[in-house]
């Protein structure tokens, strides 16, 4: 008799920062169309209320039959709520406005903070990626999106007031590994937003390489207009111009996560 294999497991990575306009939807999106080029398979969790990864990817965040609540409350099952972005490659569990009401329909529950973990176990085998999109605060969706991640991807500007977050942040995380989730790490911050131009943020960037070493990835992603320009179109960054600079780095960003959690390309974006 065979010997049973051990099903393959998504790696689920939570893309956080509880500082708002740090770019992380913006990175969410244009990953997961990254990691599709290179031959991932991605899903793409939108836990934010307001369904930005949605739309960003091309769906239209009010026309879903289901989505993330439905599926927090357990009505729904991953399976039946996820849709495809045609544009970006890879599968999205969208949400809307209605995910706000989440917040008070998980307080009853028993392990209320593992409902995401629970639901994503059931589609582990469909994905080499998951990456949940988080909202910019420390509430019940986030913790559910930390409880459920093997690890943190942090997009931060490099700017004074962004290293007081980064403190708060890694010191959330902290708490989530001793009290929720004994398996999550940080996998690395994304410089984002980046204006070689400007002296302070080429400060912080190497006061962040000083203090966190590798944690820090090597891609940084520039200030770009035509990132800024992609979601309007439904469309992320690196499928709306792939020749931009902002496209070329998160393309590079997705290689390089690839490598440093012992991945394998399969194939060059074109």
């Amino acid at each position: 008799m065979t010997a049973d294999r051990p099903k393959p497991s998504a790696r689920v990575f939570c893309i956080a920062n509880q500082k708002g306009g740090v770019g992380k939807t913006t990175t969410a999106i244009n990953l997961a169309a990254s990691l599709a080029m290179h031959g991932q398979r991605v899903l793409l969790v939108d836990l934010d209320p307001q369904g930005n990864a949605t739309m960003g990817s091309g769906i239209d965040k009010n026309g879903a039959a289901l989505n993330l609540y439905q599926v927090l409350i357990g009505e729904a099952t991953v399976a039946q709520a996820r849709l495809r972005s045609e544009a970006g490659g890879y599968d999205v569990l969208p949400s809307n406005r209605e995910l706000s009401g989440a917040e008070i329909d998980l307080v009853g529950m028993d392990d209320r903070e593992k409902q995401l973990k629970t639901a994503l176990e059931t589609v582990g085998d469909d994905y080499d990626f998951v990456l949940i999109d988080c909202p910019p605060t420390l509430s019940l969706l986030t913790l559910n999106g930390l409880a459920g991640a093997h690890g943190v991807i942090i997009p931060m500007q490099c700017e004074y007031f962004a290293l007081e977050g980064l403190s708060d942040l890694v010191n959330t995380i902290k708490r989530v590994y001793r009290n929720l989730n004994p398996g999550l790490e940080l996998i690395g911050l994304l410089r984002v937003m980046f204006d070689r131009r400007v002296t302070l943020q080429q400060q912080v960037s190497a006061q962040l390489e000083s203090h966190f070493g590798d944690k820090v990835f090597k891609a940084i992603v520039p200030r770009n207009v035509r990132l800024a320009e992609a979601p309007s179109h439904g469309l992320p960054g690196v499928v709306y111009d792939k020749t931009s600079r902002g496209a070329k780095a998160y393309l590079a960003f997705g290689e390089e996560l690839i490598r440093r959690v012992g991945g394998r390309v399969r194939r060059r974006a074109a």
